[in-house]
């Protein structure tokens, strides 16, 4: 063994060069007490002491033969130091009491270190040698914090039975004992501490121990807590409260408790805005509790002034099974406006915003089937690109009405199983519609397929504006010879510029049979002659049913560069846009 008393020092430059590792022991700086008694030899430290070892010396750690004793759970050997200790100081003098409250460069007494792995006989025994029993190490921890830790039942008891502070704050966080017992989910000791402790102490975030159980999921210690009285309604400094973090991190246990002993589901979560337990269920997509949680939330946050419908959140994180479940359950797919608050306008438009890189979400495919309002911005998504996903989409779910039923915005709520688009709705597509020709030759197809009245496209911008392909089309759905003598005008000077190439058929007299079928349509709608199996029912012959329903006519094909973003064409509508009263 080496020489007990120094340690070893190759120099600076070897110091700097290997550097120093304080996690370790090092062989030729422990003394030769010390390692006997981390083996846990009893026989060869008392052989030592006689020797004349001293029990004293400290390695690079800042350890003597005590901590080392202690540590290692030998109860023979810390009695052999402490008996060679006495016996040098003296057992009622300050130094012995010094000694055995002597600490390590991290702060750590020998009764610290015993209680840190549960060594049961080792703190008694130190107790009774006049160990402090609330040593605070560096990191602020104690015997009794460290016994919390490990889970050392019968240990905890002995430290809370000999006059342990329970209530004092360890850590950088300001833990109490019984908060770290209900994080270790050591139900065992919180039904001991609860007993002793103050069951609202609180962190520097104002979180108390039953938060924590919440947070963590540890029922069973949430219970014992709400059992003992703690207060199930207690706020951190955030506001937050056991029943938001449970329903944040999916907790059905903790829920259910949680509401059956008295928790709010209704109370203000947030400084920002009125957080509720539900819109962290719905954020997260933890569906059992977000069930459980639609029963007893006010609907008042569904769509009242000042609160956010929990569709916004789910919509935030993609959760589609969430939305599904909130829009089933009667929750408004256009909520309310939350622009002042959050920045959004409406579930639908925040839905798009989120996807406008790709066709659609599930967000908001459940939304337009549940009947989500569609504003002008909307209108945008489903129009100002040459993807018709969308815009097939809403017309899945929402009937164009006849031009006669305009005037009253569209009282009858669903026809043929689909929401009316009411009279703004059209009015907005209509406006982007002419805002957008670009993208005419990808949308103008399917609004017409889809029952609009092309009339209400024959504005002189559509006409100005218009590829000749397009114009063209449109034209294929109307009595073009009866056009008024402003869009002819436009037409004639188009046609002199040859910007616009008519079909050879525009220079003739309007055929009779297209005048028929434009009479057939004005009978039946355009809504009915378009969208569903009425033409079939007409005393004609079958092969004029395609011809009834315009089927003659080839689509028109896009053939522009690729278009930009939609985010930027938003940004351009704004800034140009001007309302085009075509109704």
């Amino acid at each position: 063994m080496a020489n007990t008393n120094k340690c070893v020092n190759n120099g600076p430059s070897s110091f700097l060069k290997q550097g120093m590792d304080f996690t370790e022991c090092y062989g030729d700086t422990v003394s030769s007490v010390a390692a006997a008694a981390r083996s846990g030899c009893r026989k060869q430290v008392r052989r030592l002491i006689q020797r004349g070892s001293s029990v004293d010396c400290r390695d690079n750690r800042g350890w003597n033969a005590l901590h080392e004793a202690a540590a290692a759970g030998s109860k023979g050997c810390v009695q052999e130091i402490l008996t060679a200790a006495c016996a040098d100081k003296g057992s009622s003098s300050r130094g012995f009491r010094a000694y055995v409250n002597s600490l390590t460069h991290e702060g750590e007494s020998a009764c610290y270190l015993a209680a840190k792995h549960g060594h049961l006989a080792v703190v008694r025994l130190l107790l009774k040698a006049h160990a402090n029993i609330n040593q605070l190490t560096n990191d602020l921890s104690c015997p009794l914090y460290a016994a919390v830790d490990g889970g050392f039942k019968e240990l905890v008891e002995l430290l809370v039975s000999k006059g342990a502070e329970v209530n004092r704050t360890h850590t950088a966080s300001c833990w109490t004992c019984l908060h770290q017992a209900v994080y270790k989910g050591h139900s065992q000791i919180v039904d001991i501490l609860v007993n002793v402790c103050n069951l609202e102490a609180v962190d520097d975030h104002k979180i108390s121990p039953l938060f924590v159980a919440a947070q963590y999921g540890q029922q069973e210690c949430l219970e014992i807590l709400v059992n003992a009285g703690a207060n199930v309604n207690i706020q951190a400094a955030d506001l937050a409260t056991p029943l938001l973090i449970a329903s944040q991190e999916g907790h059905q246990a903790c829920v259910n408790f949680l509401l059956d002993h008295g928790a709010d589901p209704n109370m203000a979560c947030s400084h920002d805005w009125p957080q509720l337990p539900i819109h962290a269920a719905a954020e997260f997509g933890h569906i059992g509790v977000l069930s459980r949680l639609i029963a007893v939330t006010d609907r008042v946050c569904d769509r009242g002034d000042g609160m956010v419908s929990p569709l916004y959140l789910a919509i935030h994180r993609d959760q589609d099974k969430s939305v599904e479940m909130l829009l089933r359950e009667g929750y408004s797919p256009d909520a309310q406006d939350c622009t002042h608050i959050l920045g959004l306008h409406s579930p639908l438009s925040f839905a798009l915003s989120q996807t406008w890189n790709k066709p659609y979400s599930e967000s908001v495919r459940l939304l337009v089937a549940a009947g989500a309002r569609l504003s002008e911005e909307d209108w945008i998504y489903a129009l100002a690109t040459d993807k018709t996903d969308l815009l097939q989409l809403i017309f899945e779910h929402r009937w164009i009405p006849r031009p006669e039923t305009l005037t009253n915005d569209c009282s009858v709520s669903n026809h043929h199983g689909k929401a009316i688009l009411k009279l703004q709705e059209l009015r907005d597509l209509l406006c982007v519609a002419l805002h957008q020709i670009r993208f005419a030759a990808c949308w103008l197809p399917l609004l017409l397929k889809a029952g609009l009245e092309p009339s209400l496209l024959l504005q002189s911008h559509m006409l100005e504006e218009a590829d000749s392909e397009v114009l063209n089309y449109l034209l294929e759905f109307v009595n073009w010879s009866t056009l008024s003598l402003t869009l002819k005008h436009i037409l004639d000077q188009r046609r002199v510029a040859k910007t616009w190439q008519p079909s050879p058929h525009f220079d003739s007299i309007t055929s009779l049979s297209h005048i028929c079928r434009l009479h057939v349509r004005s009978v039946l709608g355009p809504d009915l002659l378009m969208r569903t199996s009425v033409v079939q029912q007409l005393p004609v012959p079958s092969p004029l049913h395609g011809f009834l329903q315009f089927r003659n006519i080839p689509d028109t094909s896009y053939n522009h560069s690729p278009p930009s973003p939609i985010s930027d064409g938003i940004q351009r509508y704004r800034s140009t846009h001007q309302h085009r009263h075509v109704l």
